[in-house]
């Protein structure tokens, strides 16, 4: 019998879209004003202070980002109901999001509300088509869900000796130390490219988007 994994849920795929996910950010916070493009949990809160300061301009940089990452969802579903099309839809995932980042590069500091709301809709697209890595829900994006199931499975090695919940303590964490190298391989490059500095997030993601036609994580049983 032969069994087949999904190449979406490989631990290569998982630690290479962290580490784009931790570039985003790192992008956007640094190069366009301050603004999260993946933790809509502080775009939310500075949204809300702003709000209450009466700074309604500025609390639009923050809103509209929010939006836009909730559209990113919506249009993976979206996809992701298609039937007629070549690719599967996982990979058409990605590579919308490779070619919106690559708009976003060339887009100058002053529509970096339009920009960041671009940057935001991709994540909103990556975080809801890629959310499982061997069959564990693992976030590319984000990180305080990895860390609470991290955590949790910690503590259930600890607690009954389980050696399945170590692997899986370590496979959480792992994909945080992915997303903290992608946010400093995205300074590095930020310091050398400035706005620019996202087409090498969106090598990455074509990267990503190759690397999803090899099956190797096909096994015999």
């Amino acid at each position: 019998m032969i069994k087949s994994r999904q190449m979406s849920e490989s631990i290569r795929l998982g630690m290479l879209l962290a580490a784009s996910g931790g570039f985003m950010d790192a992008y956007s916070y640094i190069v366009r004003n301050h603004v999260f493009a993946n933790a809509q949990t502080g775009n939310i809160l500075l949204f809300g202070v702003n709000l209450s300061e009466g700074n309604f301009r500025m609390s639009l940089h923050y809103i509209l980002p929010v939006i836009a990452f909730a559209l990113g969802i919506a249009l993976a579903e979206i996809i992701h109901t298609k039937k007629d099309i070549a690719l599967h839809w996982r990979q058409g995932s990605v590579l919308i999001e490779a070619l919106i980042l690559i708009a976003v590069a060339f887009f100058p500091l002053r529509l970096n509300l339009l920009a960041n709301s671009l940057t935001s809709f991709a994540c909103g697209i990556q975080v809801e088509s890629f959310r499982k890595i061997r069959g564990n829900g693992i976030a590319t994006t984000m990180c305080i869900g990895n860390m609470r199931s991290g955590t949790q499975h910690f503590y259930n090695y600890f607690h009954e000796k389980n050696k399945e919940s170590l692997k899986k303590a370590f496979l959480y964490y792992g994909i945080i130390v992915c997303f903290v190298i992608g946010a400093v391989i995205g300074n590095l490059f930020i310091k050398l490219l400035h706005e620019k500095a996202i087409l090498c997030c969106s090598a990455m993601l074509i990267f990503a988007f190759i690397l999803m036609f090899i099956d190797y994580e096909r096994e015999e049983l």
